[in-house]
């Protein structure tokens, strides 16, 4: 077996997730995966990832890889959408010969963007489709990103929630322009308007982490989809992940974001980092 996987690909599964614990050299990460329909659509336009190469070269040389994708189109294109972008980051992440993560995530990135936008000009349904698109890569004691759209990626260092990702969107823009507040883009009417996506245009620019980011015990990295981010907190985030274990916070934030609504598809993964032996012996195995 070349690498193990988790993620959710068929459309009919509103429910799927996995915790499990991977050591590398000094660390284990505990990951934890839940996509969830939402309270108000039957389908699914969501995909999340989760790769451990088994080889131990490979994991040495790649690390481990996480991807969460948000889809959008009609027809069902968004679904295809999201599945593409994160089968393309996935096989063009390990199955390229670049040695810089950093390059070999950009590489896959543009790739799942050429193979969308020409499958969206061959088919009429899929004219227009598209997905936002968030990785990480994790590798010995390092942690390195790539982004595109408004699904985010949060790091929790030493208590702290820190946004490493940008939103590419319009009023994230006004934002930067100084035109509106960060409390008034939260509650804006126009705050799901993208202004990037892999596969809307030939080419896209993806936003790819500056430097390699020290991993350290006790952090946390939490990928998730804007139908959380709109809907809980950073602050709830942050006290749901310092009080409960990955699996189970998925389970809290997803719960929390129904509750108000659950309005668009809603996922999250989450990967704790911790020492071997430290990672919870109870996490459920994966479920649909």
């Amino acid at each position: 077996m070349f690498r193990s996987l988790t993620n959710m690909l068929i459309p009919c599964v509103r429910i799927g997730r996995i915790a499990s614990s991977e050591p590398m050299e000094n660390l284990a990460i505990e990951a934890a995966l839940l996509s969830d329909a939402g309270c108000c659509r039957d389908g699914n336009e969501d995909r999340v990832r989760y790769v451990r190469p088994t080889d131990a070269r490979l994991l040495n040389h790649k690390g481990v890889l996480a991807i969460i994708a948000d889809g959008m189109g009609g027809h069902q294109s968004g679904e295809i959408a999201s599945a593409m972008a994160v089968d393309t980051i996935d096989q063009c992440y390990y199955g390229t010969c670049k040695r810089r993560v950093s390059a070999a995530l950009k590489w896959a990135f543009s790739e799942a963007n050429k193979r969308i936008h020409a499958a969206s000009l061959k088919e009429q349904r899929l004219h227009g489709m598209g997905t936002t698109a968030t990785a990480l890569v994790i590798r010995n004691g390092l942690a390195y990103f790539a982004h595109v759209g408004d699904s985010r990626l949060y790091h929790l260092k030493e208590g702290r929630l820190l946004l490493l990702s940008e939103d590419h969107s319009w009023v994230n823009d006004l934002v930067k322009q100084g035109i509106i507040s960060i409390e008034e883009a939260r509650q804006h009417p126009n705050r799901n308007i993208i202004t990037r996506a892999i596969g809307t245009h030939p080419l896209v620019e993806a936003q790819i982490s500056a430097a390699a980011l020290p991993v350290k015990v006790g952090d946390q990295y939490l990928l998730c989809t804007d139908g959380l981010h709109d809907l809980v907190s950073d602050v709830e985030i942050t006290d749901i992940l310092l009080n409960e274990p990955p699996h189970e916070a998925c389970n809290q934030l997803i719960g929390l974001a129904k509750e108000r609504g659950g309005y668009d598809n809603i996922s999250v993964t989450i990967l704790a980092i911790k020492a071997p032996g430290e990672v919870d012996p109870d996490a459920p195995p994966t479920r649909a």
